[in-house]
């Protein structure tokens, strides 16, 4: 008989479709400033627009293309997209791209637009948007640690939630199982096994002070030194 907990043994069941529908309704590009203005200028860089939640409009765009539309829509005089309100990415499973989301917000006109771009497994790799906006480093940063996506010329990109030398893949891709690509044994195994340095950044060890010492079983106090503390 299955419990409850056969499922995590089991692991990720794959999506039935291989294909990813385009959530949201079809709208009227004039219907939001910003989105005709990126169809007249770019072209077949914009490759899909959506509706979504009523008034949230998605744009998907080309990969290549990133940098230069977001710097576009921060720049120009009309779009004015100053603040960057979130980054991330969305993982379909079953072998379909991973998409990286750019959530921006205009506080001159006071409008949002949510961009997207569709990475293939096989090409995980993206211009970093760092320089336009420096509130995308520890996001990019994100993405790159629990996706695997690789933003180019971003100025630090290195794992900030997972440990630095974790080798078990990216935590929210959906091949990812549920207890990890290890078994139990191997990760306590592996955590019982690591140095003090692991946990410490260089900077922290310089500081000269011996890290996680244990609290000594004699001595602990002063007139306590031969005297066992219980």
């Amino acid at each position: 008989m299955k419990s409850g907990f056969d499922a995590i043994d089991e692991g990720p069941h794959l999506s039935e479709s291989p294909t990813i529908s385009l959530a949201g309704e079809i709208s009227d590009p004039a219907s939001h400033p910003s989105v005709a203005a990126l169809l007249g200028r770019f072209g077949d860089a914009i490759l899909h627009h959506r509706v979504s939640s009523g008034t949230q409009h998605v744009v998907w765009i080309d990969p290549s293309c990133n940098l230069e539309i977001l710097r576009w829509l921060r720049d120009d005089p009309d779009q004015r997209y100053d603040m960057i309100s979130d980054l991330t990415a969305v993982d379909y499973g079953a072998g379909r791209p991973i998409n990286v989301v750019y959530q921006l917000f205009s506080t001159v006109y006071k409008r949002a637009l949510r961009l997207r771009c569709e990475l293939p497994l096989d090409g995980l790799e993206i211009d970093s948007i760092v320089e336009l906006w420096s509130a995308a480093n520890w996001l990019e940063r994100e993405v790159y640690d629990l996706f695997g996506v690789t933003f180019r010329k971003h100025p630090d990109l290195r794992r900030i939630l997972m440990p630095h030398d974790y080798e078990e893949g990216y935590p929210l891709r959906k091949d990812f199982p549920l207890r990890g690509r290890f078994s139990r044994a191997e990760q306590t195994r592996r955590a019982l096994n690591q140095a003090v340095e692991h946990s410490y950044i260089a900077e922290e060890m310089e500081l000269g002070r011996d890290p996680q010492q244990a609290t000594p079983v004699n001595g602990t106090q002063e007139g306590d030194a031969g005297r066992e503390v219980r």
